[in-house]
């Protein structure tokens, strides 16, 4: 079998990967009546779990990401068992409604909705120089990062983008009136990064490889990017921190400039670790 593209748009493989089950199931069902006249399309939901997996199998030989095969399973047996319930259509809108607000083209980016616990909040906090700095949370979700943060140095300066209309307002709202914050909505890949000593991103294995080469493009010499459970491919980092949580969330922190003269941040802080140069990139 030839290996699939890795790098598919989203959406598409995932309809390609439902048809394809619907065909599975189909040719399966046709073969079975054949051979034994067994028809157990009259049992809808045992056609529909067979689709499921059958679209969970293609899914992943697509290499989509494990939370897609989840989705792929259980979405057309939702759908038998939701079309059996007495439920108005005008529901169906407000969750799909719902839904795009949280999640918006999650499709595309690649990037769930994930959100960092008060104890990764403590641990990247700790990693904070002395010295006032200016952080960027790229995905920054519900704030609740940032909030944390600004309230533990007043002195530092914080952004956050959300691209979710959702949780952008809610990141907002809990933000409001603490100065030293400020939370945009829109597409992080447009910001220049030149400008911010720590760069904090929460994404996916999906975007790693290209956020890597737009911080080695626009990060300034001795900038600190730290991405949290998501290690740049190929990428050794300089440090990794694991945090004392229950999903033992580990930060992977990079020093995206070689090449560049960079300061010691060790004696601005002693929680602050040093961190030795990566190996030369190819």
């Amino acid at each position: 079998m030839a290996d699939a593209p890795s790098q598919a748009v989203p959406l598409r493989a995932a309809l390609l990967a439902q048809a394809g089950g619907v065909a599975t199931v189909l040719v399966l069902a046709f073969a079975l009546a054949q051979a034994t006249q067994l028809a157990f399309w009259q049992v809808p939901l045992v056609a529909a779990l067979m689709q499921g997996v059958a679209a969970a199998l293609i899914a992943l030989w697509q290499r989509a990401p494990r939370w897609w095969l989840l989705i792929h399973i259980g979405f057309i047996p939702l759908a038998v068992i939701v079309h059996g319930l007495d439920i108005a259509p005008g529901w169906f809108l407000a969750a799909f409604v719902l839904t795009l607000l949280i999640f918006w083209r999650t499709d595309q980016s690649r990037v769930p909705l994930y959100l960092s616990n008060r104890r990764t909040a403590n641990a990247l906090a700790a990693l904070l120089p002395a010295t006032p700095i200016t952080l960027i949370d790229l995905g920054c979700g519900m704030g609740g990062l940032l909030k944390h943060l600004a309230k533990a140095r007043p002195d530092c300066r914080f952004v956050g983008i959300e691209h979710a209309p959702l949780p952008c307002l809610i990141a907002q709202l809990r933000t409001r009136g603490i100065a030293n914050v400020t939370v945009r909505r829109g597409d992080f890949w447009p910001e220049p990064l030149g400008g911010y000593d720590f760069v904090y991103a929460f994404l996916s294995p999906a975007p790693m490889p290209r956020l890597w080469r737009k911080a080695c493009a626009e990060m300034a010499p001795g900038a600190i990017l730290v991405s949290n459970s998501f290690a740049v491919p190929e990428i050794v980092p300089g440090t990794e921190i694991e945090v004392a949580d229950r999903r033992t969330t580990r930060l992977y922190l990079y020093r995206p400039t070689v090449g560049f003269a960079q300061p010691d941040l060790a004696g601005d802080s002693a929680a602050f670790p040093a961190i030795p140069h990566p190996p030369d990139r190819q």
